[in-house]
């Protein structure tokens, strides 16, 4: 690696809230946990969906999933409570590494890709500290439709839109997926435990190994948890390269 790339990893990581390395001599003594805790099989969750079987390409089995959805999807109630459009998701159909998030914002509403807010800005850099680019990943959240004032998803809507975003981890089959939130983790990993006791641990999930961490929207309002989703994207790119 050269200067400039290292210079560059620094930045990254100045971003995500890492300090950086110490001379004190109690820097150097303090102990690095070498793995994480011992994967966990998640909860059981809907099979495989078959789409990826039926085409050519996983572009086009997400291609046709959408057609599915609509562009005026009136499955669940969000389509009476103001959303503009659904927000299918974005990126690699064959990515290594998927991020699931909540739902969409108010930005994701308007322009129709998810996480292009401030806290997509921020993803963007957590995705660039581990040395991908956003168009490397595929990115997606539990539902696709704005629920109002950003509340959390209801039951219901989930039960509705959930078997989408199973059909595109099915097509896509990633490597690692990283939930993004409380919310998402939970519902993955059909779970009622916080993000903080969820967090460090890999879980199977669908054929793939699932990180939860912080969402980038706690990260800002939480500069001081940036340290945690730093380890907890050293571990994802362990992952991705073993």
């Amino acid at each position: 690696m050269d200067r400039d790339q290292i210079s560059e990893h620094l930045k990254f990581a100045a971003e995500l809230g890492v300090a950086g390395v110490s001379r004190d001599p109690a820097w150097r003594a303090r102990t690095v946990s070498a793995a994480p805790e011992v994967v966990t099989p998640a909860p059981a969750a809907p099979g495989p969906s078959e789409p990826a079987a039926l085409f050519r390409s996983s572009s086009e089995a997400l291609a046709a999933i959408k057609l599915e959805i609509g562009p005026d999807c009136s499955r669940c109630k969000l389509h009476t409570l103001g959303r503009k459009q659904v927000v299918f998701g974005v990126g690699n159909p064959d990515a290594d590494l998927m991020f699931v998030g909540e739902a969409p914002g108010a930005d994701e509403d308007l322009q129709g890709i998810p996480f292009v807010g401030r806290a997509g800005q921020l993803l963007t850099k957590i995705i660039e500290a581990i040395d991908l680019k956003r168009d490397d990943v595929y990115i997606a959240n539990v539902i696709k439709c704005r629920p109002p004032q950003n509340r959390n998803p209801e039951p219901d809507e989930v039960d509705t839109c959930e078997p989408f975003l199973f059909q595109q981890i099915d097509v896509i089959k990633p490597k690692v997926i990283v939930a993004l939130g409380t919310f998402a983790a939970r519902a993955l990993l059909r779970t009622l435990d916080p993000i903080s006791r969820l967090r460090g641990r890999v879980y199977e999930y669908r054929g793939a190994k699932l990180i939860p961490t912080f969402h980038p929207a706690y990260l800002l309002r939480n500069p001081s948890s940036k340290r945690e989703v730093w380890d907890d994207m050293k571990l994802v790119r362990r992952l991705l390269n073993s």
